[in-house]
């Protein structure tokens, strides 16, 4: 270090002593508040797009490249030029990512006006349930196999766009008609939002091979890989037995009964979302390889 840039370097760690000062906590409490609410918007809203894992990519590599620049820039007269780069680059990178990830960033934005369909009063959602509970009730006797996604606070991001649009009034007749055996629609999943059929044809991330019993399919693991990255509900019709489950927080439900079904759905729809996110992200955190695991592209032979 050269002797004219000592005092310089004091001074900045002094300025930096004084920030993180013992006697200054409520300041510096509110700051981190500040920031880390800001972060967790960001994540929140990108979650289940292409662009999260870039957004974090960047801000990894960013931050490590400023303490670098900043703390060994300080220090040295070695690093003036990556400084020079660093103020000049970091800003054209934060536009860069805004521009290729307009689509992704734009639904994010999107879902700040959304209003959350499960925010309604019981009796609403149970009008609803007892759609949906009369036509899996109708699938698990005729054996026909059926993935029904509810969304609820974090959406299921850019995996909705993989499907076909309806925007539909949810009907018992609507939900027999899109799963039935001769259906171009039936095999994927159907998504739910806002009290409406948004999406048919739906792909969903499967889960790893030992999330579900060894007697399910791939049927199964989807419902469950759709839980892990989102507090979403997922009602799930086996092919084979006909029996009905519920997928919730990374896990998969006990059979329940076709006439428990619609109580069982209206409970889970009005529960409050506290508690699944807590679950969601145990969930997340003990399967986090999900996120690049295979998806549903057509009706697997061993899907049940």
């Amino acid at each position: 270090m050269r002797e004219g840039n000592a005092p310089a370097t004091i001074a900045s760690l002094d300025s930096f002593s004084g920030l993180m000062s013992p006697d200054r906590p409520l300041e510096i409490f509110l700051e981190l508040l500040v920031i880390w609410v800001c972060v967790y918007t960001v994540f929140r809203f990108l979650r289940g797009t292409r662009g999260a894992g870039v957004v974090k990519g960047f801000l990894v590599i960013a931050i490590g490249v400023a303490v670098l620049v900043r703390v060994l820039g300080d220090a040295t007269d070695g690093l003036v030029r990556l400084r020079f780069l660093f103020d000049r680059v970091f800003g054209l990178g934060a536009i860069l990512i805004i521009v290729v990830f307009q689509p992704e960033l734009r639904a994010a934005m999107s879902r700040l006006g959304r209003t959350n369909f499960f925010t309604r009063n019981k009796a609403e959602v149970g009008g609803l349930a007892r759609e949906f509970a009369e036509a899996a009730e109708f699938l698990s006797k005729n054996r026909m196999g059926a993935i029904i996604v509810f969304e609820r606070q974090i959406g299921m991001g850019d995996l909705v766009e993989s499907g076909i649009k309806l925007d539909a009034t949810p009907s018992a007749a609507l939900i027999q008609s899109i799963f039935w055996p001769s259906s171009p629609l039936h095999d994927l999943a159907i998504v739910v939002r806002n009290g409406r059929v948004w999406a048919a044809n739906v792909q969903l991330p499967l889960a790893q091979e030992d999330a579900v019993p060894t007697t399910l399919g791939s049927r199964h693991r989807a419902a469950v890989g759709a839980t892990l990255d989102a507090d979403c509900l997922v009602l799930v019709v086996s092919e084979e037995s006909g029996l009905i489950r519920f997928a919730e927080g990374g896990q998969l439900s006990e059979p329940v009964a076709r006439e428990r079904v619609e109580a069982e759905l209206t409970e889970r729809l009005t529960r409050s979302t506290a508690i699944v996110n807590d679950v969601v992200a145990t969930a997340r955190a003990a399967a986090n390889a999900a996120a690049n695991t295979p998806r549903i592209t057509k009706r697997a032979e061993g899907t049940r």
